[in-house]
């Protein structure tokens, strides 16, 4: 179940009659998949859901001891997604951030600071689809977007990170296990080099848990030899989640300093 060779499939996405993508793979094999078999399955991640909840809890090591970061996510398809983001330790409404998206607008907000801001969501470059563009130049294109280069965007869009960040190192598919009732599929990326040059040691290793039934990352966790550098965790997820209908709603709080 070992691959060494680059995966380059993230673009590709299967689009039935009526217009609609639709997930390449429907399920996963009874049996161990291969790595690229596990690649495909993720890319189409976003597919397998209208609705989701997810709380994602981050541990990293810093030069201050261990950092915790809470991350709440609730998203529906097409295009609404919430974020916010928080100290673990924390109460309830202190420095938080919220990044909010209906598919035109996103509104983000920095309650340590009280600055907000307001614009338009971002056009993706041009041309990027172009089937004559080979495979490792083309990109995923989500059906509801996610802040860019986080953990939410990693977990529910991986198909970037499986071709950009897995796929340089030896991976290789080693098991089964359960994270919080639901069955998931363990790869290990062993020397993945699409990371700055400081830190491309023989030694980095990056093991992920993969949800077997919706191909979302439930567990990522970074090491350097025996030192692990990062520690991300889904603590709770909820796909068709019936979701109340504020949900959606923000309103910048009285005081805040909007940036644009």
């Amino acid at each position: 179940m070992t691959d060494t060779r680059l995966w380059d499939r993230a673009a590709l996405a299967t689009i039935p009659g009526d217009g609609r993508r639709a997930p390449a793979v429907a399920a996963l094999p009874a049996a161990l998949p291969t790595v690229a078999e596990l690649f495909e399955f993720m890319r189409d991640a976003e597919l397998r859901f209208s609705t989701l909840m997810l709380r994602i809890l981050d541990r990293s090591g810093t030069a201050r001891g261990e950092d915790a970061t809470q991350v709440d996510v609730v998203m529906r398809h097409p295009g609404h997604a919430r974020v916010t983001t928080n100290r673990a330790s924390e109460y309830l409404g202190g420095h938080y951030e919220v990044w909010v998206s209906d598919g035109d607008l996103v509104r983000t907000y920095a309650a340590r600071h009280k600055l907000g801001t307001q614009r338009p969501i971002r056009n993706r470059p041009r041309g990027l689809s172009d089937p004559d563009l080979p495979g490792m130049s083309r990109v995923y294109e989500p059906v509801t977007a996610l802040p860019a280069e986080t953990l939410p965007d990693t977990f529910i869009h991986p198909a970037g990170y499986c071709q950009n960040v897995l796929a340089t190192g030896r991976c290789t598919v080693t098991g089964t296990t359960l994270i919080g009732g639901r069955e998931a599929i363990l790869l290990q990326s062993d020397h993945p080099r699409a990371i700055e040059i400081t830190a491309d040691r023989p030694d980095h290793r990056i093991d992920l848990t993969v949800d077997r039934q919706l191909g979302v990352i439930l567990r990522l966790v970074e090491s350097f030899g025996s030192v692990v550098t990062r520690d991300a965790e889904v603590t709770d997820i909820r796909p068709e989640a019936p979701l109340p209908p504020t949900v959606f709603d923000f309103v910048f709080p009285t005081g805040t300093t909007m940036l644009y």
